[in-house]
């Protein structure tokens, strides 16, 4: 065990300067689903965004990236300081509940949102977009993945009778990368864990829309979140 052990190590130190010279770095790499389309992907970012950015800019409409996400009381994430060798211990309660949120991100640092503790289906997307809208005097583009409540027939039909103030628009299949929302999402996985210590779905509820009041209230974050590598194609001109 010990020579296979040192021979790996071996061909390691052999290995990592060539692949040094070549520009590789040891990285961890990001995951894709097997499912995706590639030139579905392709076709979003080069033709279908700017399309949707074009008509958007003629009619001084504004365009949204949205997403739903679940948090969990048992939920661990992040990481905080520890003594070497002496894994820190985060006390919460036993108890099991979640709530869930929804929220729409711009190019420009809005962000809208809505904190609810029932299953996200077609009624909550309905009530969120009934939100969204009462907050733009003009018209909103809001882009979302295909999750069902998204293409319901309840919602189809809701779009139908507001046409003039939202129109949904539907990302590729298995490509939650080229949503910018999913980094908001991340971004608060991150951040309850060092700030609460909900004892119950209240509780929860209540650090979570702190996070998004908090979020609201810095722009510049919210613009950052288009700055991450796959979701600058948004940004870029040159796709148009």
């Amino acid at each position: 065990m010990l020579r296979c052990r040192s021979r790996a190590v071996d061909a390691f130190a052999v290995v990592l300067p060539v692949c040094k010279r070549w520009g590789l770095t040891f990285q961890r790499p990001d995951k894709r689903a097997v499912e995706q389309d590639p030139e579905a992907v392709r076709i979003w970012c080069e033709e279908t965004w700017p399309a949707i950015r074009a008509r958007a800019r003629a009619d001084n409409a504004e365009v949204l990236f949205g997403d739903q996400v679940g948090i969990r009381s048992d939920q661990v994430t992040g990481r905080t300081w520890g003594a070497k060798g002496a894994t820190p211990v985060v006390r919460r309660t036993g108890n099991r509940f979640s709530v869930n949120a929804m929220s729409g991100i711009s190019t420009r640092g809005r962000m809208h949102f809505m904190v609810f503790t029932e299953t996200f289906d077609a009624k909550v997307m309905c009530r969120f977009l009934a939100r969204l809208v009462g907050h733009f005097d003009r018209k909103v583009h809001l882009i979302v993945d295909r999750h069902s409540a998204h293409r319901s027939k309840a919602v189809r039909e809701w779009l139908a009778d507001h046409k003039n103030q939202v129109e949904l628009h539907f990302l590729p299949s298995y490509s939650p990368e080229l949503n910018p929302d999913e980094l908001v999402n991340a971004d608060l996985k991150r951040s309850l864990p060092h700030t609460h210590r909900a004892r119950n779905q209240a509780e929860l509820a209540t650090e979570t829309r702190r996070f998004f009041h908090r979020r609201q209230r810095q722009p510049h974050v919210v613009t950052g979140y288009f700055k991450a590598p796959h979701v600058r194609y948004i940004l870029d001109e040159r796709t148009q």
